[in-house]
């Protein structure tokens, strides 16, 4: 399975990333939106980690770009934002689960 990763926080991204790879995932990464988007369209992945308050693209645009372009990759917000309203808006973009930070590896 091939996971993109893309979450600004760096020591974060290298938590998630490694703990994917230490349970044989094909990872990679990305620390901005812009980058995000690129390797989102560019590449086939089984899943997609998105951080929603990212740098150059938001996640949530990033998100709706992604879904208009036709992009039916599943899709997983991992985001601060934790109140109803945030989540609703999330999903409306086409994320397929929402996460809230912190959570647990397990």
């Amino acid at each position: 399975m091939r996971i993109l990763v893309i979450e600004d926080n760096v020591v974060l991204c290298e938590n998630i990333c490694s703990r994917l790879k230490k349970e044989n995932y094909d990872v990679d990464f990305c620390l901005d939106g812009q980058k995000g988007l690129d390797f989102a369209l560019n590449n086939p992945y089984d899943l997609i980690l998105l951080d929603r308050m990212l740098p150059l693209l938001d996640g949530t645009e990033l998100l709706k770009i992604v879904r208009e372009k036709g992009l039916a990759t599943p899709i997983i917000m991992v985001t601060a934002l934790s109140t109803i309203h945030d989540k609703v808006t999330g999903l409306d973009a086409g994320a397929d689960d929402y996460m809230i930070k912190p959570f647990a590896m397990e």
